[in-house]
């Protein structure tokens, strides 16, 4: 059981607190490749209470979870829950290609007090009969958890959600959001079609403000901008959200604007293959622990670092 509202109540626990600005987490590892608990606890404490974020998105894919144990997920989970008490909510990432461990680990999540659990679509290497698969993955899920479920679809997994099996899902009584990452003309038609159901968001920060005025989003799940292109004293990203939110548009928009040279820097110098490596390193230019990557990533070469640094000298972004 849920330590924050009952089942049955999921969608509008989320609808009341699942909003405002979401940050996907990276995992520090240690050069010897274990996980550094302390690195995220202190990472955790500079997102929770200097930038003030809404929410954690905990140990997804820019966290790699792909290449953790089953016991170092649950630590995290139980690190970030710790650290945000109180202070923001927390989404853990129950994603797996093996269904006891999803549940496994999103039990975990019910038992130590997380918010909520997000769970990527499976993986299906024949894609025959996707809708009804996926539709009853979900279903199943919902059946067997308490929990509030966030669904999270992207090409990555082989093959796109529509936005009339999306609104489906939505019907189980507490699948309460989805990171949908497709084109926006779907995830608009999926807000038209669930939206008083299911809590639609996307990963682009690019995108953010223009889905807050023309579809009423109050969630933005969620990637790393949320601390990439913020620090203790330039928190662009947070003002231009609350003032879109009290309906200040043009105000929101300049300060959205602004950010673009350093949007442009930072993906200047980023490597197509080693996304959370780059990430990992921009992290430690902002002062926060970042750390290697562990295989099957790969780590930045001299020279990706020597071009990272050059493309964060003129991102603009203010440290002090």
């Amino acid at each position: 059981m849920n330590r924050k509202y009952r089942k049955q109540d999921a969608k509008a626990y989320a609808r009341e607190h699942f909003r405002g600005v979401w940050a996907a987490t990276v995992t520090p590892f240690r050069e010897d490749l274990s996980f550094d608990e302390g690195g995220f606890r202190r990472n955790l404490r500079h997102w929770v209470h200097t930038l003030r974020l809404g929410g954690l998105f905990v140990t997804g894919k820019q966290g790699e979870f792909f290449s953790m144990s089953l016991a170092e997920r649950k630590r995290s989970f139980e690190i970030a829950v710790e650290e945000a008490a109180g202070h923001c909510g927390i989404v853990s990432s129950c994603s797996d290609a093996n269904l006891d461990v999803v549940l496994a680990l999103a039990r975990h999540s019910q038992d130590i007090g997380a918010d909520y659990i997000v769970v990527h679509s499976p993986v299906l290497h024949f894609h025959q009969d996707v809708e009804e698969t996926v539709y009853e993955y979900y279903r199943y899920l919902s059946e067997q958890l308490d929990i509030g479920i966030a669904l999270w679809n992207h090409p990555d997994c082989g093959y796109v959600m529509s936005p009339e099996l999306c609104a489906r899902i939505a019907e189980l009584p507490n699948i309460v959001a989805i990171k949908y990452s497709v084109d926006r003309v779907l995830y608009r038609e999926l807000t038209r079609l669930a939206g008083d159901r299911i809590l639609v968001s996307t990963a682009s920060e690019e995108e953010w403000l223009d889905n807050i005025v023309e579809l009423g989003w109050r969630l933005y799940l969620c990637s790393t901008p949320p601390f990439l292109l913020q620090t203790a004293v330039d928190q662009r990203i947070n003002a231009y959200t609350q003032l879109a939110f009290e309906g200040k548009l043009a105000e929101a928009r300049a300060i959205r604007d602004s950010l673009e040279p350093a949007r442009t820097a930072f993906r200047a110098a980023r490597p197509s293959g080693t996304p959370q490596a780059y990430s990992k390193y921009w992290l430690e230019l902002l002062g926060q622990v970042g750390g290697p990557v562990r295989r099957p990533l790969l780590n930045l070469t001299e020279g990706q670092k020597a071009a990272a640094r050059e493309a964060f000298a003129r991102s603009g972004l203010k440290q002090v």
